[in-house]
């Protein structure tokens, strides 16, 4: 399977998607997006029913949106889906599942499903992919898949949720119904009491004990303790102000009240009696049953709590649903403070590591003292909260001496719940803390383990979104902003500028020959040092500056309210922080960078011209191996005329518009012809004769230097069959230069007599460079060897102006060392060049090689290089370059008779 755009432009459209989903649309548009991301012809995502039956959320076939279906799982590849990994059948899915009559109705030839996983570990449905076509599976798009299967998890078990919210509240209707008529048969204690400040119990059912830990022989004429007195402080108010308007109404009460039992403990009572009276009217006493319904009320008041928030939270999002969430805890638990809690710095952890080594907890929302307080990060190491990060739940009801950053006061006691994501690793914390000790704190827990699902499942949907953006807006190797966050960067900035009347400036930075260290060192060290550069830079920056990486070793810098000298001052300032020296291990890089400078609206008005212009000043920094390099209006002319120079050149190669020329070798001894050097000239229409000069190295630039060189290669083999064909014989060889380019190729002998097929391999001399030679001095012996078993001659062209060890000099298999120009031209009047070529002759004969002068314009240049024992010469002393008619016109008798008498060229 291939996904057909970027990382970034897949993570972007699955981010954006999901983010305007709403729940009515979330599952049709997950499927539309991971069809156009994954390239794929059909997805589905299902739920499963009691393991046997798949009923479909959202089906996406044939480019739109299809009606929901329900099919039996048996015979199909959704049955073997399970687990936590991706099942994957990547051809011949209908040859496996016959009996599976959809994939038939779809066309499809591979599958891939993954399971929806709930938070508890139990299976919810099913994502399945399919396609026509055989499919593959890169880890990227394991990665969107995953992504997008606990988003559908995370949706089902919302949708689950409030489904079940519905019910509770059918099912709190039909159980306050069942319990009415259920309290009236429990078990319980009944009772008959004075109706006194005590009541006295007069009569009390061995039931008594059960309720309230004490025997009733202790409760009865209060001889232990009244039964008044077990009732709540807070409530016993309440409870005799119901009863006495009861017995004024001569009516029936029923009330609901807290009872501290013998241990200690906190129960919720229910009683319902009534007052007896006698024939006067007067209370003789009261009677009544009483019942413990503690799990009925409590179990009431957490479907209350949690149906309070959860119509409190259910339209929030962002910042704002956590906000929410904790103040309506607060006020529910009658709690003092609330936190929900995360590592910002860490997604997928909730730890987070300072430089000091310590563990922190940022905060996501905290309220205290009745109001939002700002968000804090602080360490949990040795405070009350450090055990919650180990533990799923924590309780500590006394003598916390807990603190929150800027909350005046401790909290003796809280309760806390660790947050965890659809892979049950932590995620986050959530809090209520107290100022004293609660009286239980079983409701508190009740409230938090249910709400803690939908926190989580929120705060994992926020950092999943994060992590999305986070590929898509930011390159992972540096941390920085990449190229589309940038160039929003620079749309937002430019408009800025626009407004506030004031100069933008961009500035492109590229490391000088990065490549070479990545070949020479490994892409491992160059991603090092590429994200140690990174960090200097961002370290660099200044207030208001947005730094981004555009590709390998290109990054960007833009200025705001930027002057010239503003400007020129970043550009020095990030200059000099990449040459500080960078240590890796053992080795240490010194670097250095090219900086292309552009302005608005000074060089351009508009976001991509202000960027075109940029490029093209750090094209001429890099060029000519300039540091910092502004814009101007001249570069970007110079670039249209070498882009035309290009196009033109391209059609003149490859419609033969080229011509070639030849310049005669003398023999230095005897003035005999020994050969020519063919040299490619160009007439363009418009322009004229073009400089060799700017065309051959601006066809090394754009990679036409191989076709061209080819070109010539076999014009000028097909000119020497031609002059024989004529019966002329060029004396010696022909000699060809052969770039740098060519000369990489390890075939080279083989394309060589390819080209030159039908001359014998002896006349033909290959010329090449000093320092192409010493590009890589190892194949250069290889390919040096194979062209001299193949027969070719071998020059060194340019010899002198590069650096060659002598002990790969010896190994190079050459016939000749071109002794270069700038030696001849100066040797008469500077005594270093003389000894240079004297070196340079001397040199070759020892190591049985011929040298050949060039630029030889004078008698005087070639009486002295023949004194210095040099074997052979080529200049306009003895003849310029001539095109192949003009060459054979005038060294035609020479080509016939092979023998030259007098070879200097006539004066006039």
């Amino acid at each position: 399977m291939k996904a057909r755009m970027t990382a970034e432009a897949a993570f972007r459209l699955l981010a954006d998607g999901m983010s305007r989903a709403t729940s009515g649309t979330f599952f049709d548009t997950l499927v539309e997006h991971l069809a156009a991301i994954l390239d794929v012809d059909h997805v589905l995502v299902a739920r499963i029913e009691d393991n046997r039956r798949v009923h479909t959320l959202a089906v996406w076939s044939g480019g739109a949106c299809r009606p929901n279906l329900s099919y039996d799982l048996a015979g199909t590849p959704c049955e073997t889906v399970s687990g936590q990994r991706l099942c994957l059948y990547a051809c011949d899915v209908q040859q496996r599942f016959p009996d599976d009559a959809l994939l038939g109705q779809l066309g499809a030839e591979s599958y891939l499903g993954l399971p929806l996983i709930g938070l508890d570990g139990a299976p919810l449905g099913l994502l399945a992919v399919l396609r026509n076509t055989p499919m593959s599976l890169s880890g990227l798009e394991e990665e969107i898949l995953h992504i997008a299967a606990a988003q559908a998890g995370a949706e089902i078990e919302r949708a689950q949720a409030t489904s079940a919210l519905r019910d509770s509240e059918a099912y709190a209707r039909e159980s306050e119904r069942r319990l009415d008529a259920l309290l009236n048969h429990l078990p319980g204690m009944a009772y008959r009491c004075l109706n006194d400040p005590e009541w006295t119990m007069l009569v009390v059912s061995q039931r008594a004990e059960a309720l309230t830990g004490y025997a009733p022989d202790a409760l009865l004429h209060n001889r232990e303790v009244s039964y008044a007195a077990l009732i709540h402080p807070q409530d016993r108010p309440r409870v005799t102000e119901a009863v006495a308007a009861a017995v004024a109404d001569q009516a029936p009460f029923r009330i609901i009240y807290r009872l501290r039992t013998a241990n200690g403990a906190l129960r919720w009572m229910q009683e319902q009696g009534q007052a007896l009276f006698d024939a006067r009217g007067e209370v003789v006493c009261l009677e009544g049953f009483v019942t413990d319904i503690s799990e009925q009320y409590e179990a009431q008041r957490v479907q209350d709590a949690v149906a309070r928030v959860a119509s409190a939270i259910t339209t929030r999002i962002g910042d704002d649903y956590f906000h929410q969430l904790v103040r309506h805890l607060v006020e529910i638990l009658d709690a003092d403070a609330g936190v929900i809690a995360t590592a910002d710095s860490a997604p997928s952890a909730v730890l987070a590591t300072g430089a000091n080594g310590a563990r922190r907890l940022n905060t996501l929302s905290l309220f205290a003292e009745g109001r939002q307080q700002v968000n804090h990060t602080f360490a949990l190491e040795g405070s009350p909260f450090e055990g919650l990060i180990d533990a799923q739940e924590v309780a500590v009801v006394e003598g916390a001496a807990a603190r929150l950053p800027d909350v005046n006061g401790e909290f003796p006691a809280w309760i806390g719940r660790r947050l965890e994501n659809t892979r049950g690793e932590p995620v986050g914390v959530i809090m209520v803390l107290y100022r004293a000790p609660p009286e239980t704190n079983a409701f508190a827990t009740s409230v938090l383990r249910i709400l803690s699902t939908g926190a989580a499942a929120e705060m994992e949907r926020r950092q999943d979104h994060r992590r999305m953006r986070q590929l898509a807006y930011f390159d992972g190797m540096t941390g920085l902003a990449n190229r589309v966050s940038f160039m929003e960067n620079l749309q937002r900035m430019r408009r800025a500028a626009e407004r506030g009347q004031h100069p933008l400036a961009l500035l492109l930075l590229d490391i000088r020959r990065f490549k070479e260290i990545n070949d020479l060192h490994g892409h491992q060290v160059g991603d090092q040092l590429l994200a140690s550069v990174a960090g200097r830079l961002q370290q660099a920056v200044s207030r208001g500056e947005a730094l981004a990486r555009l590709s390998g070793d290109e990054f960007a810098l833009l200025v705001p309210e930027a002057s010239s000298a503003a400007m020129e001052a970043s550009a020095q300032r990030m200059s000099d922080i990449i040459g500080r020296p960078i240590h890796l291990g053992h080795r240490t890089f010194s670097l250095k960078v090219s900086i292309g400078l552009a302005r608005y609206p000074q060089d351009a008005l508009t976001p991509g011209e202000l960027f075109k212009a940029a490029s093209i000043a750090l094209y001429h920094a890099k060029r000519k191996d300039e540091g910092v390099c502004p814009f101007s209006a001249s570069m970007g002319q110079a670039l249209e005329r070498r882009q035309q120079m290009t196009e033109r050149l391209e059609r003149a190669i490859n419609e033969g518009a080229l011509v070639l020329h030849y310049q005669p070798q003398i023999d230095l001894r005897s003035g005999r012809l020994t050969g020519a050097e063919t040299l490619c000239r160009w007439h363009d229409d418009e322009w004229g004769w073009v400089s060799p000069g700017e065309f051959i190295p601006l066809a090394e630039e754009r990679g036409l230097i191989r076709p061209l060189g080819d070109w010539v290669v076999q014009h000028a083999s097909q000119q020497l069959l031609a002059w024989r064909q004529a019966g002329l014989t060029l004396p010696g060889r022909l000699s060809l230069n052969i770039s740098a380019q060519q000369f990489a190729d390890p075939h080279l002998a083989e394309h060589i007599a390819r080209l030159t097929a039908g001359l014998p391999a002896s006349a033909i001399a290959l010329e090449l460079t000093e320092s192409d030679f010493m590009r890589d001095p190892e194949q250069a012996v290889t390919i040096t060897r194979a062209l001299n078993r193949a027969g070719f001659t071998l020059a060194i062209d340019d010899f002198g102006t590069g650096y060659s060890s002598l002990a790969y000099l010896r190994r190079f298999a050459a016939d000749l060392l071109k002794i270069d120009i700038s030696f001849v031209r100066h040797m008469l009047e500077s005594q270093h060049d003389r000894t240079i070529v004297e070196t340079i002759i001397a040199m070759a004969q020892a190591l049985g090689m011929k040298t050949v002068a060039e630029g030889v314009e004078t008698d005087e240049q070639a009486k002295a290089l023949t004194e210095m024992g040099c074997d052979e010469a080529q200049g306009f002393h003895f003849g310029r370059p001539l095109s192949a008619e003009d060459f054979a016109e005038r060294w035609g008798d020479h080509l016939r008779h092979g023998r030259v008498s007098d070879n200097r060229e006539d004066p006039s």
